[in-house]
């Protein structure tokens, strides 16, 4: 991972003149674009000209609009980047998600010169936070494989706040910093190329993760899940020459009080098998490892904000495909714990090796238990590619989609209705994979999987199939490709269910 920019707070009579750009945010306004707070220093640098050089160029403070403004030597700065907020920006203080969204389109925008050092003039103590963490968010490049010349690092933010010296916002800042890296972290791994990440590399390399955060490490090879009776992670990559594993990440705090298991789908290429998916299908199906890639990188995140409480990161790793030795439609396979299930689909891939991690997961007798995981295509249908589909026991369900929105991602509760389960039955075995009814393919993936959580244990499914790789044009702080899907949730959760617990 590219080396992360060094943050700083100053006031607002710091010395801008190393600046490449300054960052302000616009609002929209009855009478055209306005300046949000924040903004006022760097207008008076310009003798005040700033507001009506917006509206000059009919800038709307939409958001995603970002505007380049010249200074032509009237500010020791060359360049002001203003960035649309979008509405409902007025009161007291800024939405942080606008902030955050503004701030990371802008940074965006300076890739064509190479910015050194940028400066944010947006918001108060309360959003600086958002602020710094949209900028480190959208100076996010992959450049791993790309030979020859590219964009230079950004190496340094400054930020107006208030007070400088304020614990709180210090705090603030680096908790956003420390995040930051944690989805760019996982940006990368889902970003490598599946011939460089498979399950013997992307277990290498969780735990050098984990051991870099001081945590303990565990890699089940085939011998070893074998030997535990990991029967579904197994079957799922018996059609590949890369043999899968098992990465356990445990952070323990003194004097924790409270267990969190973290489960993550770990499909570092998923073909099908052999029902094998369609080339347009297939061609992001590097990114099924989106979810162990979340819990790898939010487990070493947590452990670095030293958040008092006890996690286990379960993360089992297989790569799908077709061959003479791979597991068919029809195969019945004993998972650990000894339940049996009939595989209905090669392509269904995904919840046979999380059944595995999920049993492996709640030997633990954890407190709560959460699990993500690129799992069905019915994510897309029900709520596209942006907002992550959260299943489960309705309490924890709730305080994790609350926690997720309120740091910035987009969660929806679902439910798990009942009648779905008959669906999985099997003629042959305990349980089938998958049901004959096409509708509400998400909700079923989520029934299956309940089936392996022990009936006291909370527990919430987050599907971020369509979240976790953005296929389509990068907005906000989002590039295109891995984007980091559900570590600010699951770092936010954690930090909650910790509260409860003290």
């Amino acid at each position: 991972m590219a080396r992360m920019p060094s943050v700083s707070l100053v006031d607002a009579s710091a010395d801008l003149t190393s600046a490449s750009a300054v960052v302000v945010g616009v609002l929209p306004g009855p009478d055209g674009a306005a300046l949000a707070a924040g903004g006022e220093p760097i207008d008076a640098a310009l003798g005040g000209r700033l507001t009506g050089a917006l509206h000059a160029v009919g800038a709307t403070g939409r958001p995603d609009e970002v505007i380049p403004i010249p200074t032509l030597g009237r500010a020791p700065f060359p360049l002001v980047m203003a960035t649309g907020l979008g509405p409902d920006g007025h009161g007291p203080r800024l939405d942080t998600e606008k902030v955050r969204r503004a701030v990371g389109a802008a940074v965006r925008a300076l890739d064509s010169i190479h910015p050194q050092h940028i400066h944010i003039a947006v918001g108060d103590d309360a959003t600086s936070a958002a602020a710094v963490q949209g900028a480190l968010l959208g100076a996010y490049t992959y450049t791993e494989y790309r030979s020859g010349s590219h964009r230079s690092e950004l190496r340094r933010i400054t930020v107006t706040v208030p007070n400088p010296k304020d614990a709180v916002t210090r705090a603030g800042i680096r908790q956003a910093s420390v995040v930051a890296e944690a989805v760019s972290l996982t940006r990368d791994l889902v970003n490598a190329p599946p011939n460089d990440l498979y399950p013997e590399t992307f277990a290498a390399r969780a735990a050098e993760v984990g051991s870099a955060a001081g945590l303990d490490v565990e890699v089940l090879d085939p011998r070893a899940l074998r030997r535990g009776g990991y029967g579904g992670i197994l079957a799922v990559g018996s059609g590949s020459i890369r043999s899968p594993r098992l990465v356990r990440l445990v952070y323990r705090p003194a004097r924790s009080r409270h267990r969190i298991a973290l489960v993550g789908k770990g499909i570092t290429f998923d073909s099908g098998g052999l029902n094998l998916k369609t080339g347009s299908s297939m061609s992001t199906m590097k990114s099924d490892m989106g979810g162990a890639a979340a819990c790898v990188a939010a487990v070493a995140a947590i452990a670095r904000l030293r958040i008092p409480v006890e996690v286990i990161a379960t993360v089992p790793m297989a790569e799908n495909m077709p061959s003479g030795s791979a597991y068919r439609p029809s195969d019945v396979v004993t998972l650990r714990g000894g339940r049996k299930i009939e595989i209905a689909n090669t392509d269904a891939e995904g919840r046979v090796i999380l059944a595995d991690g999920i049993v492996r997961a709640a030997e633990d007798d954890p407190n709560a238990l959460i699990e993500v995981s690129t799992l069905t295509g019915g994510q897309l249908v029900a709520l596209g590619t942006r907002v992550i589909g959260a299943m489960g026991e309705p309490g924890l369900r709730d305080l994790v989609v609350s926690a997720g929105n309120s740091a910035g991602e987009a969660l929806w509760a679902m439910p798990l209705p009942d009648e779905l389960r008959a669906g999985l039955d099997s003629p042959v075995a305990d349980l089938s994979t998958l049901t004959g009814d096409a509708f509400a393919s998400m909700l079923v993936g989520g029934v299956f999987l309940r089936e392996f959580v022990p009936g006291d244990l909370p527990w919430v499914h987050l599907d971020i199939a369509g979240p976790s790789f953005n296929s389509r044009d990068p907005y906000g702080y989002t590039p295109k490709g891995g984007t980091g899907a559900a570590v600010r949730t699951i770092i936010a959760s954690v930090n909650a269910l910790a509260g409860q617990a003290s």
